[in-house]
């Protein structure tokens, strides 16, 4: 399978008057064509920071971006100036943030918004734009695509302005998608709908996605392969199904004890992660988690364990063997 995406020890971090914020801590990983892969963890872990310096989003100053590479089809995007990022970005790699609602334009019509890409990125003259924006929303399930070309953001739903936002993504036929949240603001059954949509479009497409979320559940039925992201490191990364048939790092373990699920009996309860996740002022002395962890030994406190094998494809940071509660 071709690799279009390969991340290497990518470091982030942020200066405040408080101190520098270490927000992504070497992290590395790939993106294969045509796959999708999950990135979760909670809220500050560096999920959405990552891929925002990828794209060459991040504010400088206060960010930087303290090492690594992005190599996108080899090339690096890190190095790249914002002027070429600015032909990759849309046309080749597409975004589709938490909130549509401050990634839409309120003064522009979703019709103007759309074919503008279109009109920047392949080279379409106004009436074509207009013509394939209408068959975009159409393929996005928005009803009477014609008329609601010239609606503006407000006068739709929460999950329309959410699929007006994937109709703007994939205009352009990205080879990657970044899905940042995309469903958090969104009830149940839009959820449903919206990630429905974007596993039909991958397949339609071929473009490979990352999507971000804190929800494990959304990643279940729609991930090849998941990252799990703490205090922005990665300390877990395996195919789907050894992420929740065998979870290694304790982190993923409380993650997936915290998850309601169907077959639950009334006795069984839900766990709960206790303390607070750490403060990124400054790396921790040892793993970040070993405050909230109930496996946690001598040797976590003391050293941060690196990313390594435990079965094929499979990799964890941790010094102990969850099955067991012992040392690796």
């Amino acid at each position: 399978m071709h690799t279009i995406l390969q991340v290497q020890n990518l470091q982030t971090q942020f200066r405040t008057y408080d101190g520098l914020v270490y927000a992504v801590n070497g992290i590395s990983y790939s993106l294969n064509e045509g796959e999708t892969l999950g990135v979760v963890g909670e809220s500050g872990c560096g999920k959405s920071v990552s891929v925002l310096s990828i794209m060459g989003l991040i504010p400088q100053p206060p960010g930087i971006i303290a090492g690594g590479q992005a190599l996108y089809h080899g090339s690096d995007l890190l190095k790249k100036s914002q002027d070429e990022l600015r032909h990759i970005r849309g046309k080749e790699i597409a975004m589709v943030f938490q909130d549509p609602m401050t990634s839409l334009n309120p003064v522009l019509t979703i019709g103007f918004q759309i074919s503008e890409s279109l009109q920047l990125h392949m080279a379409m003259n106004a009436e074509q734009a207009q013509q394939r924006a209408i068959e975009l929303l159409e393929m996005v399930g928005i009803p009477q695509a014609d008329r609601a070309l010239h609606n503006y953001p407000h006068q739709f739903s929460g999950g329309m302005r959410q699929r007006a936002m994937i109709a703007m993504a994939i205009s352009c036929m990205p080879q990657i998608l970044i899905a940042d949240e995309p469903t958090t603001a969104l009830d149940v059954t839009i959820q449903a709908q919206i990630t429905d949509l974007v596993k039909r479009l991958r397949e339609e497409i071929g473009m490979a996605i990352i999507w971000i979320t804190h929800d494990l559940g959304i990643i279940a039925g729609l991930a090849h392969r998941v990252i799990v992201m703490y205090a922005g490191f990665i300390v877990e990364h395996a195919g789907v199904d050894g992420v929740y048939d065998n979870p290694r790092h304790p982190y993923t373990v409380s993650l997936l004890g915290a998850l309601p699920r169907v077959d639950m009996s009334r006795e069984e309860r839900l766990v709960s992660i206790p303390g607070m996740p750490p403060n990124l002022i400054g790396l921790p002395k040892g793993c970040p988690f070993a405050p909230r962890c109930t496996f946690v030994v001598e040797k976590c406190r003391q050293e941060n364990p690196p990313l390594t094998p435990v079965e094929p494809n499979h990799e964890i940071a941790c010094w102990v063997d969850v099955r067991t509660g012992g040392l690796r």
